[in-house]
């Protein structure tokens, strides 16, 4: 059963991470294509699109988190475990599931926060403007794809965990 389990854990990361770089791609080329019609809009024809900067904005938040999550999958993210500088590389392989379960409790506590914190900017929007705050929900849903990662990386493990800090 256990061994069944790993199975899907490791088809749904697969497919987690397919999913996550087909929209990181679009989300930098739109980014991209807002940006350059922005720049020529203003430059050649001396007016711009208000709104374009609101959504650049949005779809920075967009590849920040994609590519954090897609960070995790690699086994690149940013680490602040200072143990793990003084552990031999036989510890840091035996501690890197508990790591990864500690990230993916401070993963949770961001979702959470991040979750009241959509709620609230609904709730105090003007109603004409409530549409702005939809593309923020990438905020919850950026943490809740990085808390999935580290929890089948807690799961699963890697074939072979890092044994050096970078």
């Amino acid at each position: 059963m256990l061994r069944d389990f790993t199975g899907i854990s490791s088809r749904t990361r697969v497919l987690l991470t397919r999913m996550e770089e087909w929209l990181a791609a679009v989300s930098i080329l739109l980014l991209i294509g807002l940006s350059l019609t922005q720049i020529v809009a203003r430059n050649v024809f001396d007016a711009g699109f208000p709104a374009m900067d609101k959504l650049a904005r949005q779809l920075v938040l967009y590849v920040a988190f994609l590519g954090a999550a897609l960070a995790v999958t690699l086994d690149r993210h940013i680490r602040v475990d200072i143990a793990a500088h003084w552990l031999s590389p036989r510890w840091r392989a035996r501690l890197y599931r508990p790591f990864c379960l500690v990230s993916a409790l401070v993963c949770a506590l961001f979702l959470d926060a991040a979750i009241r914190f959509l709620q609230q900017a609904w709730l105090f929007a003007p109603a004409h403007e409530r549409w702005w705050v939809l593309p923020g929900g990438i905020i919850p849903a950026g943490y809740l794809l990085l808390l999935v990662h580290f929890l089948l990386e807690s799961v699963i493990g890697r074939g072979t965990p890092p044994t050096e800090t970078p």
